[in-house]
């Protein structure tokens, strides 16, 4: 069974940090692209992050640019995204998502072929 977990969501006041993980099973994980994206009250999900098979090329939003990370430990099927000075815009459920293309467009939601049910997280001005 096929299984994509967020964790690592909660509260955290602007200017803080958060790192989430998510872990995989149920395929091979290193054959799979990974992506984080967002889906803020009343807007569309937005592409935030990506990482390669091998974490070798990384593909991040402008908006978080700077700010947030992404990594991945194949050994332990989990891909991170660390969150740092965060802001209230930053406010939003977070989910990951794998993609097994050969042709990889990170921020293509179409393309994904397995989900989270993501974990919210809410930063309070």
């Amino acid at each position: 069974q096929v299984q994509l977990v967020e964790s690592g969501g909660g509260l955290v006041q602007a200017g803080g940090s958060l790192r989430l993980s998510c872990a995989a099973s149920g395929f091979t994980f290193d054959d799979y692209a990974i992506g984080w994206f967002r889906q803020a009250p009343g807007k569309e999900r937005e592409f935030v992050a990506g990482s390669s098979w091998s974490g070798s090329k990384t593909y991040y939003a402008d908006s978080v640019k700077g700010r947030f990370t992404i990594s991945r430990e194949n050994a332990k099927n989990t891909v991170y995204l660390q969150m740092n000075s965060l802001k209230s815009e930053d406010t939003a459920v977070y989910y990951c998502a794998a993609e097994a293309g050969s042709s990889w467009y990170p921020a293509v939601q179409m393309n994904y072929d397995y989900w989270g049910q993501g974990t919210q997280v809410t930063v309070s001005s």
